[in-house]
């Protein structure tokens, strides 16, 4: 019988290795498992609409986002501070499997529920003083399958990719200080997606 999630995962793609690595795990959750999950997070996680400041002006995202933590966390980002709720056992899961494919460990993640193409993440790097330096920072997508962009601070060169439901990229090293990415629209999406970046706070 076809397990839930893979016991053997193969070797990841290395899609970046210079100034930081990004390894890309194309299915380290079966399509059933993938559905499970989804529903479990679509239904159980408290989503809220993300608003930050622009040009001075609050604006409110139709995105919803989420901040999950193994403890109350602050986590301060686009001008706004989010305390952490406590992991429920469908984030300890994922967690797990997460630590098992990286070797990494992770204290909190942040999640993303995007509704369709039309929702989108703007160029950014992930590198608030919160999340410690240079650590490991696992990205999980289910759902929709979406176009994800690195591009270069320097130099301007841009890698493309596909994350897949029930994919895992692994973003490590100094990446999110020489590289930005992005989440561009879609007119050919028309499903949501759910993301969740696994990290390693330290809280101040």
């Amino acid at each position: 019988m076809k397990k839930d999630i893979k016991n053997s995962i193969s070797g990841g793609t290395t899609i970046l290795k210079t100034h930081g690595e990004a390894i890309y795990y194309q299915d380290v959750f079966t399509d059933e498992k993938c559905l499970e999950i989804f529903q479990k997070l679509a239904s159980e996680i408290d989503w809220q609409t993300d608003k930050f400041l622009m040009f001075g002006k609050k604006v409110e995202t139709k995105r919803l986002v989420a901040w999950y933590a193994e403890e109350n966390y602050d986590y301060k980002y686009a001008g706004a501070t989010k305390k952490a709720k406590i992991f429920l056992p469908v984030l300890r899961d994922i967690k797990n499997c997460v630590e098992k494919v990286t070797g990494e460990v992770y204290n909190s993640v942040l999640l993303n529920l995007y509704h369709n193409g039309d929702e989108a993440m703007s160029w950014h790097s992930d590198n608030e003083r919160e999340i410690v330096k240079d650590s490991s920072i696992a990205s999980v997508s289910f759902g929709a399958d979406r176009k994800f962009k690195f591009k270069h601070k320097e130099s301007g060169e841009v890698v493309d990719l596909i994350l897949e439901s029930g994919s895992l990229l692994d973003m490590r090293g100094p990446i999110q200080r020489f590289w930005k990415h992005c989440l561009p629209k879609s007119k050919k999406v028309s499903k949501p997606r759910i993301n969740l970046t696994f990290r390693m706070i330290e809280n101040f």
